[in-house]
């Protein structure tokens, strides 16, 4: 590999999104073959597909209104009165759950996409040691 390429694909892996650490015992390899071996493995790790972060603000309003108007009704109250603090307090429960589901996609993504390089590296011969 001359200079100019190997200079090249660093660059590329330098602007890569940042995997979990993968620790490899480099004794006896070389470094151009490891190199390029990272890279391809990388590569093959950008097919791993995210998962889309399901409910959310809406639905959380939807079920808390009818809930919180269903309560209110039984206890003899004002439905419409129910509905806006369940729908409230639906909303809000509503966006914690979808921002916890999200960072628990993209931290399945990322450990996924690990487990990808981690395995391909292995089976192109390299030690991986994580």
């Amino acid at each position: 590999m001359n200079k100019p390429l190997l200079l090249s694909v660093l660059s590329v892996l330098a602007f890569q999104p940042a995997l979990a650490n993968v620790i490899i015992d480099k004794s006896g390899v070389d470094e151009k073959d490891y190199i390029y071996d990272l890279h391809q493995c990388e590569e093959m790790s950008n097919q791993v597909q995210k998962e889309q972060a399901s409910g959310g603000a809406v639905s959380g309003a939807v079920k808390g209104a009818a809930i919180g108007s269903a309560g209110v009704a039984i206890a003899g109250g004002s439905g419409t009165e129910g509905a806006k603090k369940g729908a409230a307090v639906g909303l809000a429960a509503g966006v914690l759950n979808r921002n916890r589901s999200r960072q628990n996609n993209e931290n399945q993504y990322q450990e996924d996409r690990s487990a990808v390089v981690k395995n391909c590296m292995t089976h192109r011969g390299y030690v991986v040691l994580n």
